[in-house]
């Protein structure tokens, strides 16, 4: 395919997200039928590409030199195009059912919809100007859908939501501006770009300007101490809250940190260094920080935001190795989990859009009148704990390979810690599955006699995240193949 349609996937959202508030529409299911075709037309496009991949970058603008705003598709761009595209529908389509009870609903799809294509824009992005340049969108797109409600502690998360991307945005300019002016170009190249012969003795400075960079991108990847924001966003609308906390947002600042460290600083010229040590001490810390908030959590989408931050540093944690086996550790669970959290998001979210309750101690038996959604909740529970058969516990296991490769007393704190995270994500999921599935002896049934499972929009998704969950979990060899060739450069 040209490479135009690298670009073209990247403005269809946008361009059909902004136009949906404009048209009269004269019955919600015509908008509804327009949105998912628009979405999967989309989903369509990409997939395309990536069967058929361009080889050359499509520049849309050149300013001068080597700054331009360009796309392109390689192995990691491909990896996080193919799991937005997929599960972007999905979303949409459990959407629909949940904004019935919400206002501003077309307003809501407008930006919902333009941040499918902004995240596009960050997966191809050739170089580190257009990657920037898409993830500061990215801000600007999910902020009115944080804030959407309006309520005081809506327009309180969206502030500090702000607040903390625009302080990360600065750090992450900073690193920018290093890589282009001592890079040998801002392409994304594995291996890293840095002219050796222009760093002369300064090396402890570009390690600093890597973890500077490396926590400015961390924001949006919810790293100690710069995660607050993310627990606080779950005043938002559950479709939002599972798209920040399992693909869009937090999957972007990730992916970023891998194109970082892999793609622009080197991971040679950055293992074994202080700053790699500094950075696990501090990814270390927010994967037992994470979990340890979850377990004392009550409200169920903060309980499961904490579980977030918990599992984005097992991604930091792969990245921050430095070896191909720990991209590939890194790369599983950013796939893996958008599959087994926006699950279990999805699930609390039908829970709370069929009840309208919040905390995990109202939901005593409430699997008995709403079995589909809590079966499913559970499947996404024992993976988020990474019980064999189920995705999460190879993405695990590919990380602890790679900590026990890549040896040194940090990384085998890291397998301590993953394993200290099990026991503690053990705690605090199946503590709402038993309530769930086993209340009081004198628990009155009565109560929630006119509870019942969502309808087939919500549900749908649902099942196909369970497959996936599933799926992965008994036939992960294809993917880890694939996210093999990706980390040693042959994909």
């Amino acid at each position: 395919m040209n490479a135009f349609w690298l670009f073209l996937v990247v403005l269809i959202p946008c361009v059909g997200g902004v136009v949906t508030p404009l048209i009269r529409w004269k019955k919600r299911i015509y908008c509804m039928l327009y949105l998912e075709s628009l979405v999967i037309f989309n989903s369509i496009l990409v997939w395309l590409l990536l069967v058929f991949r361009p080889q050359e970058a499509f520049t849309l603008v050149n300013f001068t030199g080597n700054l331009a705003i360009a796309f392109q598709l390689d192995g990691l761009g491909t990896i996080f195009a193919g799991l937005v595209s997929f599960l972007w529908p999905f979303a949409t389509l459990y959407a629909f059912e949940y904004m019935t009870k919400e206002k501003h609903e077309r307003t809501f799809f407008m930006f919902y919809t333009a941040t499918y294509g902004v995240t596009l824009g960050i997966a191809l992005a050739d170089n580190f100007l257009t990657m920037y340049c898409f993830y500061e969108l990215l801000t600007l797109v999910t902020l009115p859908l944080v804030m959407h409600t309006l309520t005081r502690e809506a327009i309180l998360a969206s502030r500090k939501y702000l607040y903390y991307s625009i302080g990360g945005a600065a750090f992450a300019f900073i690193g920018m501006i290093f890589v282009i002016t001592y890079g040998e170009t801002s392409e994304f190249i594995l291996g890293g770009v840095l002219d050796a012969a222009k760093l002369g003795g300064g090396k402890n400075l570009f390690l600093f300007i890597y973890v500077l960079s490396f926590f400015g991108f961390g924001v949006k990847a919810a790293i100690c101490p710069l995660n607050s924001w993310l627990p606080e966003a779950g005043v938002a609308p559950t479709p939002v809250t599972a798209l920040l906390h399992a693909v869009a947002v937090v999957k972007s600042g990730a992916f970023a940190i891998m194109r970082l460290t892999f793609y622009c600083f080197g991971a040679e010229f950055l293992r074994g260094t202080w700053a790699q040590h500094l950075l696990l001490l501090v990814i270390l810390f927010t994967i037992v920080y994470g979990c340890s908030m979850a377990l004392r959590e009550t409200h169920l989408k903060r309980r499961l935001a904490f579980s977030t931050i918990s599992n984005l540093s097992y991604i930091l944690f792969g990245v921050a190795l430095m070896t191909p086996l720990g991209l590939v550790g890194a790369l599983s669970h950013m796939v893996f989990h958008a599959f087994m959290k926006i699950s279990s998001f999805f699930c609390a979210g039908a829970i709370m859009h069929q009840t309208d309750r919040h905390y995990i101690h109202q939901l005593d038996g409430m699997a008995r009148k709403m079995p589909k959604v809590f079966a499913i909740f559970t499947l996404s529970s024992f993976a988020l704990m990474g019980a064999p058969g189920l995705c999460g516990f190879i993405s695990k296991w590919n990380l602890a390979s790679a900590a026990i490769e890549s040896g040194g007393l940090l990384s085998y704190f890291g397998v301590a810690a993953l394993l200290l995270s099990a026991l503690l994500t053990a705690m605090y999921m199946l503590n709402i599955v038993i309530r769930a599935y086993f209340p009081k002896t004198d628990f009155d049934f009565s109560s929630i006699a006119d509870v019942k499972d969502p309808n087939w929009m919500m549900l749908l998704p649902l099942f196909v995240f369970a497959v996936g969950i599933v799926g992965f979990g008994l036939g992960s060899a294809p993917v880890t193949a694939l996210f093999t060739a990706v980390a040693q450069g042959s994909f």
